[in-house]
């Protein structure tokens, strides 16, 4: 197997897309509208690439192609990649890279070590300003910033092992991203942070400390939301998440991270028609400084209070009557669903 990161000179080229997908080849990829053949289907793309080496069938689902590409870098995709082009012995650590596939691409803690190595990899949380600086790993080895996708996978997948199995090895570049991770989980353990789980619509309410960002609280203009530790305490199809800002509270809502792929085990999410969502909340908000919108910007959210600049805003609405306005508008779309 040999690996090409993606350019339109392998258009007419059959090649295996792993992660992304791109035209004229064989998809194994989580990424919706893939092809992926249903025996190797799964949540992320590595355990796909995971699932494909181990079959019998491998010959036959590879339909004798060696090329191997993808149209993207993150972490998931580097996993994918690096697990066809080493084959079986990558099986050894298929729970390392599993956890640390879906630290990438999920936002979630499966393992401590898989944060740190998709914090390696690929950086920070997948949403949000944080996320801007590209690959921790990539800028260490080539001695300065990678701009070119391709050249970060060149640099990248003779390291993959190492990262696996020595992490330890690489706590300067993993070190900053994991403290804040794991202020936001303990905000959660102590309960500065919580969650209430309205379960009769699949309703999470989070409300986050302010300490969860620091000394200043929060600043939607510098912050990401922590998804890692929201991922691990939420267990709802919809998020509300809160945070007191300017005598208020910032606000978004969000579907879960995962819910932008095509899962197997994990549940399917429906994306809703939020129109009468939006106008309820917008008639309950006195604050003049904002309004309720929908908001696709990421991959997972739905809804942010944005102030005039387009920024998260300070709404004047109490997280209760955030949570109940949603669970109103749920109630009422499963009723007429019904």
């Amino acid at each position: 197997m040999r690996f090409e990161f993606y350019h339109a000179g392998l258009d007419d080229i059959p090649k295996l897309s792993l992660d992304g997908t791109v035209s004229n080849s064989v998809h194994f990829s989580h990424w919706e509208g893939n092809e992926t053949p249903a025996e190797v289907k799964a949540d992320t793309s590595t355990e796909i690439a995971l699932n494909l080496i181990s079959s019998p069938n491998r010959n036959r689902l590879t339909r004798g192609i060696d090329l191997v590409t993808n149209n993207h870098f993150d972490t998931d995709g580097v996993l994918s990649v690096w697990t066809v082009l080493t084959g079986e012995p990558a099986l050894e650590l298929r729970d390392e890279l599993i956890s640390s596939a879906e630290a990438g691409d999920f936002s979630e803690l499966t393992s401590d070590d898989g944060v740190r190595a998709s914090l390696t990899i690929q950086g920070p949380d997948p949403a949000g300003n944080e996320s801007d600086s590209g690959s921790p790993l990539a800028k260490h080895l080539n001695g300065g910033a990678v701009e070119d996708d391709a050249r970060a996978y060149e640099l990248i997948l003779p390291e993959v092992e190492r990262v696996l199995t020595n992490i330890s090895a690489y706590e300067d570049l993993w070190r900053e991203g994991w403290e804040r991770i794991a202020i936001a989980v303990e905000n959660f353990e102590n309960r500065r942070s919580s969650v209430e789980e309205l379960d009769d619509v699949g309703l999470s309410i989070i409300t986050l400390a302010p300490e969860t960002f620091g000394t200043g609280g929060f600043d939607p203009t510098q912050h990401a939301m922590p998804f890692t530790a929201i991922s691990r305490y939420a267990r709802g199809q919809m998020f509300v998440i809160g945070t007191p800002y300017k005598k208020g509270w910032s606000y978004r809502l969000d579907y879960p991270y995962y819910s932008w792929a095509e899962t197997v085990v994990r549940p399917r999410i429906e994306r809703r028609n939020l129109t009468s969502m939006i106008a309820r909340l917008n008639d309950l908000e006195s604050s003049t400084a904002g309004r309720w919108l929908a908001d696709g910007s990421e991959m997972a959210s739905a809804i942010k209070f944005r102030d005039k600049a387009g920024t998260l805003g300070a709404s004047r609405l109490r997280p209760d009557e955030v949570g109940k306005a949603v669970r109103e508008e749920l109630l009422a779309r499963s009723a007429t669903v019904a």
